[in-house]
């Protein structure tokens, strides 16, 4: 006897079709599996025994053969335990519906049938949907995440048991929908506010910037002079997120297991990702041995925070060059390559010694490093990864009078403002250059649309000169200059904009040398 139902399977953020084939016959008892399973596939044929026979089916004793088609593609999900136990049930006769062809299933049984919510489901969606399944039966837990693809039926269950009458037509399930409406309300909505910053104009000044033209910054400064709390406040001036950018990022959040059990279904505010200098490179980056998406991936159309810059391994801030350049992550593995999407903005922090006080004009805070152990401190930062930094800002710490005043600054609605008439403007620039900020832009893209006059070619010369930057810092100064001259409006990069733009590389040659 043979069946087969339809599931789907995580390759990288994406889903493929798997066809679950059964065969039943009647020799030596066993179960056998193939197809690439992992071990927790394998493990499936135990819970789906179970879930079977605690359903009030039978499980015979018999010989089931169990192939995952394709063949050829590594499985790693245990949403394959319903659609593997509709499959033996179908092949035992226990099932008996036309709606197998139709509707994708996916699922984790537990040993008494109830489905469990599991990691995936919004890319599973969009393949069924762009293969042209019906719809798809998912856990109750998790529905929504899948109901937010319009032009797909998706039936929420909770056990085995519903799911056969269901198949059946033993019961009826609506399709479940969502109000997206209510769901866009929640768009943007942050909490933490620019206002509440005491003082530090000029950094938040370089936060605008940043966000304006999507470029990475790094602020060095004292313990306790804010960095860590302005950084925070970075997602609130950044542009509105977009419906499509909140999929994209919920797709990648669902990869990683990360809405499993939650009720909103989408990820509905920039991400703020924040690891600790302990992480591993993995971790950081992304892979395993079934590859998952790491912190820059999570970070995706959001801000990457590094506190603490140099006390992160030498090897996991290497191993960040081709996220901030390309935009994407490519783990290569012996019998497949994946990409992750990890377009973020960095934001660094970092001592300007290992005591933190090196330079502070406060009283009672003087710095005892030794000249040497500075050097080594600051040499953990390397020269590469410093020129794929755009903006570098010195946070001075604040005075007793400054902490005392009372907030005067602008709210971060009224600077999300100004930044999202200054990306329009980029938006329109590169309508017909597949980018959408300065910070994008390749060397070709700088010679076309950051041309300077005489007087700017002279302080750009001057400042290569004594500040022995490197041809990548070049091309950086290039970039924050037209977002500047973005933000004031001017179609032309003018000398205060170049001016400005030099005063933001100051870190190289103080810090550095």
């Amino acid at each position: 006897m043979f069946a087969r139902s339809i599931s789907y399977t995580l390759n990288g953020i994406d889903a493929e079709k798997l066809i679950v084939e059964c065969d039943v016959s009647g020799g030596t008892f066993g179960f056998f599996m193939v197809g690439l399973p992992s071990n927790s596939v394998k493990e499936s044929k135990d819970r789906v025994a179970s879930a079977i026979n605690n359903a009030g089916y039978n499980y015979y004793a018999r010989k089931y053969t169990v192939n995952l088609a394709p063949a050829d593609l590594k499985k790693d999900d245990v949403g394959l335990d319903l659609p593997i136990a509709i499959a033996i049930m179908a092949a035992t006769k226990q099932v008996k519906s036309l709606k197998l062809e139709k509707l994708a299933i996916a699922g984790e049984l537990s040993l008494d049938g109830e489905v469990r919510p599991i990691r995936g489901l919004l890319p599973m969606a969009l393949a069924a949907k762009r293969d042209g399944m019906e719809g798809i039966i998912v856990p109750k837990e998790n529905a929504q995440e899948a109901a937010m693809i319009e032009g797909l039926d998706v039936y929420p269950v909770e056990n085995l048991r519903e799911t056969v009458e269901f198949l059946e037509n033993t019961i009826q399930i609506p399709p479940l929908v969502v109000d997206t409406q209510e769901i866009f309300s929640y768009l943007n909505v942050v909490s933490d506010d620019m206002f509440d910053v005491k003082g530090q104009y000029h950094v938040k000044r370089a936060m605008e910037v940043a966000a304006s033209g999507g470029h990475n910054l790094l602020m060095i400064g004292p313990p306790g002079s804010g960095k860590t709390m302005i950084a925070r406040r970075l997602p609130s001036i950044l542009p509105e997120f977009s419906m499509d950018e909140a999929l994209e990022t919920t797709k990648i959040f669902s990869v990683a297991g990360l809405l499993t059990g939650k009720n909103s279904g989408i990820i509905t505010n920039r991400q703020f990702r924040s690891p600790h200098h302990t992480i591993s490179d993995i971790a950081l980056i992304g892979g395993g041995s079934y590859p998952k998406p790491g912190e820059v991936s999570l970070a995706h159309n959001g801000v990457l925070f590094l506190d603490e810059l140099p006390e992160f391994k030498k090897s996991a801030l290497e191993v960040m060059r081709q996220p901030l350049e390309d935009g994407f992550v490519t783990i290569a593995r012996a019998t497949q390559t994946l990409s992750f999407p990890a377009k973020f903005m960095l934001i660094a922090s970092m001592n300007p010694c290992p005591c933190g006080y090196y330079g502070s004009h406060i009283e009672g805070h003087s710095c005892n490093c030794p000249p040497q152990q500075i050097v080594r401190y600051r040499s953990k930062v390397s020269g590469p990864l410093l020129d794929r930094i755009d903006l570098h800002i010195e946070v001075p710490q604040l005075h007793y009078n400054e902490l005392m005043s009372t907030p005067n600054g602008e709210k971060s609605i009224d600077v999300r403002k100004r930044v999202n008439d200054c990306r329009n403007i980029q938006l329109e620039r590169f309508k017909n250059e597949s980018i959408y900020c300065n910070a994008q832009m390749t060397s070709k893209l700088i010679r076309k649309y950051c041309v300077l006059n005489e007087g700017s070619k002279e302080i750009l010369r001057v400042a290569m000169q004594k500040k022995g930057l490197s041809a990548r810092a070049y091309d950086r100064i290039l970039k924050v200059s037209r977002t500047i001259a973005d933000l004031d409006g001017s179609t032309d990069i003018q000398m205060q904009h170049i001016s400005e733009a030099v005063n933001y590389r100051s870190l190289d040659r103080k810090y550095w040398d």
